[in-house]
């Protein structure tokens, strides 16, 4: 997980609920679908509660990163629906209002950036930051955030002391013996114990299914009959199974950069198959520095470039970089460029630097920042919730020898992120809560159309994803933007997307047939007086989707 959610700064708020009074639907077909379980009945009583009673919104905390006009609250939510009358966490939630005033106003948009840990609350300021790509649809909604259970200000969990999790260098990922294999079987085991000790209480609740449940309530507490929603990568799961269980909740809901809801790819072969399409992604920028040599140096065909890559991973290993880049930190910090097209330029510009001679923006951008308490709770907080949603959501394998197998043959073919991911992942094979069944996706009677938005290089959650949720969703709408691959579509200029994407929350309109458009604009170096190598990347990325 490369988390890039980063919290804002305070603001001021006018006190009071907003459209008190409103009332929470009845359970839906979908939640019926379980057989009147005692979480759907929980549910219910959970929204209930939480229309009437509203949410009280403040002046937002100032660690909350956020400023004025965007106001914060808090919606109760059960631990367990199955026991809604008992224990209680609080969800933190955000808002900035529409622009368009009373008459254009079509309710609240609520958005999740992905993960699983990834904290929404930025999302208000794209209005507040005027953003150009969201200013039609601000003017008709208020624009919702929110930090899902575990996450950042909603009862966060947490695996690690978080300086330990962020000391370096870390082991290399790709092992070279079977002693180094072991050693990474010991740090998952480790880690999932970590879990166990300081988090056990909310690791069996810490699941798509509750956060979705949590969802359905911060709606009601909205004063909102129907759902508007907007979820990237991890983001678009949530959609999913929401979409499953409360299909006559919804009103619109885009989903952009698709995970694959099939029961057999969540999580252990999504995995699998995100390594793949990384190492094409990966491949595609390797192309570029290529092309684009006279700018950075670093070698004029892909193989070239490949081949410093190689070097780089060497060098790190023999002698971490200012101490403390190894390849561990490389892959983590070079993965922005495969992630994001917006980052392929930063990227670049770093490797280019340190080619120079200049090593600095390297390590200030691989490396560590001891001194950033915050930033590193926030960075250990997110992936203790990604372990903890994904190691409960499903039965992973419990046996090494079947993660062996399938990572040494993935690697064969995919080197690039193969290991990294695996030693992430292994926690779950040693998980101490009750791993779940994944909910089987699919439509409910009342669901309207959901537009699906999705590149076809995409290598966080590849194209396939897409596919599989358009099939099982009927009347939905899929717009594929081909020869691209940034993670996150909705937040690339290209009007063919941004126009239609604009209809649909407008006006709930899509095309009579599913739509491709031509890729967005390819990133182009930038000029002298323009680059910025010293930047933090992770500050660069910072609105743009959490992913894993």
């Amino acid at each position: 997980m490369r988390r890039t959610a980063a919290l804002g700064a305070a603001g001021t708020l006018v006190t009071g609920t907003l459209l008190v009074g409103a009332i929470a639907p009845s359970a839906s077909a979908g939640e019926r679908h379980q057989g009147g379980s005692p979480e759907a009945r929980g549910v219910v009583t959970a929204a209930a509660r939480a229309a009437k009673a509203g949410i009280d919104w403040q002046t937002c905390p100032a660690d909350w990163g956020v400023s004025a006009p965007i106001q914060c609250g808090y919606v109760t939510v059960p631990v367990d629906y199955a026991k809604p009358n008992g224990r209680t966490i609080k969800i933190a939630v955000d808002r900035a209002a529409n622009t368009g005033g009373k008459a254009e106003r079509q309710g609240s948009l609520i958005y999740n950036p992905g993960g699983p840990g990834g904290s929404g609350l930025r999302f208000p300021t794209r209005i507040t930051n005027k953003s150009a790509l969201w200013a039609k649809t601000a003017r008709a909604y208020d624009y919702v955030g929110f930090d899902p259970r575990g996450v950042g200000h909603s009862a966060p969990i947490s695996c690690i002391d978080p300086q330990e999790f962020v000391k370096a260098p870390k082991a290399d990922p790709v092992p070279d013996s079977e002693a180094d294999k072991r050693a990474q079987r010991k740090l998952a085991k480790a880690y999932a114990d970590g879990c166990k000790q300081r988090s056990g209480d909310l690791l069996p609740y810490m699941t798509t299914l509750n956060t979705v449940r949590d969802l359905d309530v911060i709606r009601a507490a909205l004063g909102e009959k129907k759902l508007n929603y907007l979820g990237v990568s991890y983001g678009t799961y949530l959609g999913a199974v929401y979409a499953t269980l409360f299909p006559d909740h919804v009103r619109r809901m885009l989903v952009d950069s698709v995970v694959n809801p099939a029961r057999e790819k969540v999580w252990y072969q999504a995995n699998l198959d995100q390594d793949v399409a990384f190492e094409t992604r990966w491949g595609d920028w390797k192309k570029w520095v290529a092309k684009n040599d006279a700018a950075y140096h670093i070698g004029d065909t892909p193989q070239k470039v490949q081949a410093q890559w190689e070097k780089l991973r060497a060098t790190a290993k023999k002698n971490p970089i200012g101490g403390v880049v190894g390849p561990a930190e490389l892959t983590g910090f070079f993965q922005n460029a495969p992630y994001y097209d917006s980052m392929w330029t930063s990227v670049a510009e770093v490797w280019s630097a340190y080619l120079s001679g200049n090593e600095k923006p390297l390590v200030q951008n691989a490396g560590p920042d001891l001194k950033d308490i915050a930033g590193n709770i926030s960075s250990e907080n997110g992936n203790a919730v990604y372990t903890a949603v994904e190691c409960t959501d499903t039965k992973w394998p419990t046996n090494w020898n079947t993660w062996n197998r399938d990572n040494t043959r993935v690697h064969a073919k995919a080197p690039f992120m193969t290991w990294s991911n695996a030693w992430m992942n292994l926690p779950c094979a040693t998980w101490s809560a009750k791993q779940q069944r994944p909910v089987d996706v699919k439509s409910g009677k009342g669901l309207p159309s959901v537009l699906i938005v999705q590149s076809t290089r995409d290598a966080a959650t590849p194209y396939e994803g897409a596919v599989e949720l358009h099939k099982r969703l009927k009347g939905s709408r899929l717009i594929t933007e081909r020869d691209a691959g940034s993670h996150g579509v909705t937040g690339q200029v290209n009007a063919c997307i941004n126009d239609r994407v604009d209809a649909y929350f407008l006006h709930g309109t899509t095309d009579p047939k599913d739509v491709t458009c031509a890729p967005h604009a390819t990133p182009q170096p930038r000029t002298p007086a323009a680059k910025t190598a010293a930047k933090s990347v992770a500050t660069a990325a910072a609105d743009l989707p959490a992913v894993h």
